[in-house]
């Protein structure tokens, strides 16, 4: 019967389509309720195999939790809210050659379809049907389709509407200037999920130095403001332009990219002259705390497009500043090209401003000579000034100059040294990004100052409810716990509003549209009532219906009766069980969905668990759609086989850990499980029967071994899926039982009615525990055993009849005994006609006898052994052996070394040797180590407990 995966597969995908076998509806039965979430996708581009696993994992879970009994919603929606879907829609609209390679190149769009994806729906229409709902479906995901929606439908709209109105009312909203990420393009704030590059760029807020020249202000930022007593001189880049510009009324001499942040930033700016910078070298500006003249000299490093275009300069505390001073005074001929006296240049001198120990008076140039860097192009200098910088923030005590300050430690005294410069009028301050900001649609994203709406996590009564949630749930793995924390502590306002885009307009001003992280915290409510809200029109669905729906009849003064038949369903569900998502969102998403959750509903309803997944590669590099660095999943399913491409994501890495898509390894796989189905069908029956389990014929010793090892792994398994450790389970169910049929086979007549009967039991185990993850598989084989499928029949337990430690012990001993003469042969190049085997005395069990009573102690199994006048006698033979069996049984549990206490060794190879005889094509004798005849190759005496002496003759 050869495995055809793609016959298997489209057959059972038609049958749970026409079935509805994933439908989950509130059951009468005391069915255990578990509700399985994933974030739902963005469609601005095709699934590929980076999502796959997202996806399947969940999956996994949700097929295991239905087979041990629970009723199971595992849903999906889809998020088009925000600008990425109108953004490729006018990318395409534009015949941008890029758009257009991915979506014919990468996601294979046919040219007649790509006028249906000029409008935002329509593009994401397309992705949702023919790429992600398809993949999804070979994929075999459980999922109930009835309960999908997109973030634009008008009725999630009604939700989100509820939602917004209501935490506005508990204050958890406010309105006010707040700085944002903002794209130039689109003339609007975006979020991380809106950018091309600088996902992980923050704004830092740097402090303006106000330095002077004649009348004009020539602010320089800075992140350390306590250092402008060490400014030396100041830097612009010659052949870049600058401006004259009145900023709120006066006149600033800043960079012209720094004019438009400034805009941004909530400032009146009005440019009246525009000039290179060479007009500025040369001259000198005036340090606003010192009155020190400061030269402004010439450098190809300094970044008009950073900040205010201008640096300042603090050698005896900078590392960078300190090499490019050298290298300014190295370079006369260029100074002087720029009409800057060299001598002058020369003549400058670090200034220091405060003492850190373990440096000089100038610990720039300590750190730099002592790491042997020597320009500031050495790619060691960042880790030095890093270095550095840290040392004096936490240690670096400020000089006498500093007034009030002077012996502080600037970490104590930072803000409060920059709040007073900024009241004395010596500083501003200024937002800027530690790296460069791209968004999806192309621009250039800056922070801006805006007036907007925006939710107040930093609330401390917020944080406290949420902290309590991540107390109370779940965190797989453990070590994620402390990353929910540390984002309740730093997370603090978060504007939840854009200009424009695709979503839920915002209730009280319609002009701005609720931005996607922050109408995407509680739509897995909206799961639970999906369906049955469709019924319901829409103008219906008004504050007070969902205030009926998630706080009862008394939340509202007439409470509509299908709001309260529809709470019935969400209180069924609700909460979600588990969600599934990905490492980086924990900094967003996951920790938004916490904190709404804490905010809007009550403590039975907070999420119960979250499991976290890593990142997927592909041949060892990121995924990457825009460099056609993909695999679609249509393509991997028409090559491998959805149950190879499950098997081979979910079996490579835990959910937690990254994973690596190779051809050759997912190939294996597939011969793998192909070698699995062959020796499945010899198994089956000419008619599937659900009887033979009630038919256990005799079982000798080796076929009770096989069914004792497959306790074992029903219960390694059932503890792995229990911690989500996809890799653990499958591991255990798939490859490690395969060892042991392979031992099996060797050992056992498989004509016997035990043989046959202890494969067939160990088949039908196995086939439910692989049931979630190579469901048609899985599903084919087990209906053809028994008559039903694998998923629908319960998860296996542990049989205690049939877990026997001794017998596998037992056959452990005789495993180890044939690799120990196999060894020997090798080593030797022997072709033995006689093996002896040497079981060890009977003192030398006594020795093991001590340790079992004595525990893994040498010192307390030697006073156990020396109440015996026998073992006291051999002395240091004794002790040698007591050591090395403490080693032996020393991590082993209680049950395993009782078992060791009450083998038979000699018993157990006697009964065996019929089969070592086979295995080694010679006579098998198996003696007691002093037992006659004499031993002929000298070797009984090396015989311990668990490990006999063996000659080859």
């Amino acid at each position: 019967m050869e495995y055809d995966p793609q016959d298997i597969e489209e057959r059972w995908r038609e049958r749970w389509a026409e079935t509805g076998r994933y439908e989950a509806d509130p059951s009468d039965a005391d069915d255990e309720p578990t509700f399985i979430t994933v974030p739902y996708p963005y469609p601005s581009g095709g699934m590929h195999m980076g999502h796959v696993r997202t996806y399947t994992v969940p999956d996994v879970y949700a097929r295991y939790r239905r087979q041990r009994g629970d009723n199971v919603l595992f849903p999906i929606a889809w998020h088009v809210t925000g600008t990425p879907i109108i953004g490729a829609v006018e990318r395409l609209k534009k015949g941008e050659e890029e758009q257009l390679s991915v979506l014919r190149d990468t996601y294979d769009v046919p040219e007649d379809t790509l006028q249906d994806l000029e409008t935002p729906m329509g593009y994401a229409r397309y992705f949702i049907e023919e790429h992600y709902k398809r993949g999804m479906k070979s994929l075999g995901l459980s999922i109930d389709w009835r309960r999908e929606f997109t973030t634009n439908d008008e009725r999630y709209s009604k939700f989100v509407t509820w939602q917004y109105e209501t935490l506005r009312d508990r204050d958890r909203l406010e309105k006010g200037l707040h700085p944002v990420k903002y794209c130039t393009n689109e003339q609007q704030p975006v979020t991380t999920h809106d950018l091309l590059e600088g996902e992980e760029a923050e704004y830092q807020e740097y402090t303006l130095i106000r330095f002077g020249l004649d009348d004009a202000v020539v602010p320089m930022a800075t992140l350390r403001p306590e250092t402008v007593r060490g400014v030396t001189n100041a830097y612009v880049e010659p052949d870049a332009t600058y401006v004259r510009a009145t900023v709120d009324g006066e006149t600033w001499l800043v960079s012209e990219a720094a004019t438009e942040k400034l805009r941004l930033q909530a400032h009146e700016v009005d440019v009246t002259e525009r000039f290179p910078g060479s007009e500025l070298v040369g001259q000198s500006v005036t340090n606003p705390v010192t009155g020190d003249a400061v030269p402004v000299l010439p450098a190809t490093f300094v970044d008009p497009d950073n900040a205010t275009g201008v640096v300042m300069s603090v050698p005896a505390h900078s590392p960078d500043d300190y090499l490019a001073l050298e290298e300014a005074k190295a370079d006369a001929e260029r100074m002087e090209r720029h009409g800057v006296d060299p001598d002058a240049v020369a003549a400058i001198d670090p200034v220091p401003i405060l003492d850190v120990e373990g440096y000089g008076d100038v610990p720039a140039r300590d750190a730099v000579e002592s790491a042997d860097v020597t320009s500031s192009n050495d790619p060691e200098l960042e880790a030095v000034t890093k270095e550095l910088y840290n040392r004096e923030f936490h240690a670096g005590r400020l000089h006498d100059d500093y007034g009030e300050f002077a012996g502080e430690v600037i970490e104590d005294v930072r803000e409060e040294y920059r709040e007073a410069g900024v009241e004395a009028g010596h500083f501003d301050t200024m937002y800027e990004f530690s790296e460069e900001v791209i968004c999806r649609c192309g621009g250039d994203v800056e922070v801006a100052e805006q007036d907007t709406w925006f939710l107040s996590y930093n609330d401390a009564d917020w944080k406290e409810a949420t902290k309590r949630v991540v107390e109370n749930m779940e965190c797989i793995p453990e070590n994620t716990r402390g990353e929910y924390d540390h984002t309740i502590d730093w997370l603090n306002e978060w504007p939840c509003i854009r200009n424009y885009g695709l979503g839920t307009r915002l209730p009280w001003d319609d002009d701005f549209v609720i931005e996607p992280l922050s109408d995407s915290t509680v739509y897995m409510a909206y799961y639970t009532i999906a369906p049955r809200l469709r019924e319901i029109p829409v103008d219906d669905l008004d504050r007070d219906f969902f205030d009926a729906l998630f706080y009862g009849p008394e939340a509202v003064d007439d409470p509509d009766p299908r709001a309260l038949d529809l709470r019935e369903e969400w209180l069924h569900w609700y909460p979600v069980d588990y969600r599934f998502s990905a490492n980086d969102l924990i900094s967003n998403h996951l920790t938004f969905y916490l904190f709404h959750h804490a905010e809007l509903f009550d403590e039975p309803q907070w999420p119960g668990g979250i499991v976290i997944m890593g990142m997927g590669l592909l041949e060892g590099r990121k995924m990457s759609s825009s460099k056609g660095h993909v695999v679609l999943p249509d393509e991997a399913i028409q090559a491998y086989g959805a149950d190879t491409v499950r098997f081979f994501l979910l079996n490579s890495a835990e959910p937690w850990q990254d994973y690596d898509w190779r051809a050759d390894q997912v190939e294996s796989v597939r011969d793998q499980l192909e070698r699995f189905w062959n020796r499945a069908t010899e198994l089956l029956p000419e008619e599937p029967t659900s009887t033979f389990d009630d038919e256990r014929p005799a079982l000798e010793h080796v076929d009770r071994w096989l069914l004792s090892k497959l306790q074992r792994t029903v219960r390694e398994v059932t503890e792995a899926m229990e911690r989500s450790e996809t890799r653990t389970a499958s591991q255990a169910a798939f490859y490690d039982f395969e060892e042991s049929l392979r031992w099996y086979r060797r050992r056992a007549d498989r004509d016997r009615p035990g043989a046959r009967w202890t494969l067939r039991h160990a088949l039908e185990t196995r086939l439910r525990l692989l049931a979630p993850f190579v469901p048609f598989m899985a599903n084919e084989l087990h209906e053809r055993l028994t008559g039903r499928p694998a998923e629908d029949a319960p998860w296996p337990e542990v049989d205690p009849d049939l877990e026997n430690r001794a017998v596998e012990l037992q056959e452990e001993r005789i495993e180890r005994l044939t690799e120990d003469v196999h060894d020997i042969v090798d080593v030797t190049g022997t072709d033995p006609e006689v093996v002896r085997v040497y079981a060890a005395a009977d003192w030398k069990w006594k020795v093991f006898d001590a340790v079992v009573e004595a525990g893994p102690d040498v010192g307390a199994v030697m006073s156990e052994a020396m109440s015996d006048p026998d073992l006291r006698e051999r002395g240091d033979a004794v002790n040698d052996l007591a050591g090395e069996l403490v080693e032996l049984v020393r991590d082993l549990d209680d049950a395993t070394v009782d078992a060791m206490d009450d083998l038979d060794e000699r018993a157990t190879y006697e009964t065996a040797v019929p089969f070592l005889e086979r295995e080694f094509g010679a006579e098998v004798r198996v003696y007691d180590e002093d037992a006659d005849p004499p031993d002929p190759g000298d070797k009984a005496g090396d015989a311990v407990p668990f490990r006999p002496a063996i000659h080859l003759e």
